[in-house]
């Protein structure tokens, strides 16, 4: 049985992984992070530790690693100079990182990477939707997507991103439009538009269960895997 050690337990995907470990065979929770008894205990209870806490939370889980090595599943959003954290530390352990760990996401990342390409006179615009306490924005699954569409056409998405537009749009231009409201799980859409015709590729999650089975399924193909920075295209082998 692998022993997972649940970094943000008492978050709202950390209590979805638990119910959903209920009856597994192969992994259990083995120890949840309490800063009352630190980051050793929590370490040393654990063949792999999955984060789903806050960008604060997962840089001191980061710095800890440092010196402790143990493979590591990130799905915290929100993210920036952690990256380049992740990567150094990468060489000494497995180090997966997922704004989203839904299987479908991957999918539709993939299909919006290659419409991109072979429809590269078309306009793209991103729409994500997500519940009202819902803190980052743009999401960083939408923020994924943008980067793999601005990539295909050899574009740098911090140049052509847009995220409050203000006037018509321009050559090459990515919008990326929020909206947030109730209970929405996640929904997002990647919209390829030309004067004629239009193709919409969408991807809609209807139970925080998809993101929790899909940690759980990565955190069972991670714990097999050398040193090294991975995301979900290396274990679906896109």
């Amino acid at each position: 049985m692998i022993k997972l050690g649940l970094f943000g337990a008492n978050g709202r995907m950390g209590l979805c992984i638990q119910e959903n470990l209920k009856d597994d065979k192969e992994a259990f929770v083995s120890a949840s992070y309490d800063k009352n008894s630190g980051f050793e205990s929590f370490f040393q209870n654990s063949d792999l530790i999955i984060d789903f806490s806050s960008k604060q939370g997962t840089a001191s889980l980061l710095d800890f690693a440092k010196t402790h090595p143990k493979p590591l599943l990130i799905g915290t959003t929100g993210l920036d100079v952690e990256f380049e954290t992740m990567k150094e530390l990468s060489k000494k352990m497995p180090i997966f990182y997922a704004s989203n760990t839904s299987l479908g996401i991957a999918v539709l990342n993939h299909l919006a990477q290659r419409a991109s390409a072979i429809l590269r006179d078309f306009d793209i615009e991103i729409l994500e939707m997500h519940h009202k306490h819902k803190k980052d924005s743009p999401s960083g699954t939408a923020l994924s997507l943008a980067n793999s569409v601005a990539s295909a056409r050899s574009l740098e998405l911090s140049k052509v991103m847009v995220t409050n537009r203000k006037e018509a749009r321009k050559k090459d231009e990515i919008s990326v439009l929020s909206l947030r409201g109730g209970d929405i799980v996640g929904k997002h859409t990647v919209g390829f538009y030309e004067d004629g015709e239009f193709l919409e590729l969408s991807h809609t999650a209807t139970s925080r269960a998809t993101f929790a089975k899909g940690a759980i399924k990565i955190a069972k193909w991670l714990i097999k895997q050398d040193a090294g920075f991975y995301s979900i295209n290396d274990m679906l082998e896109f």
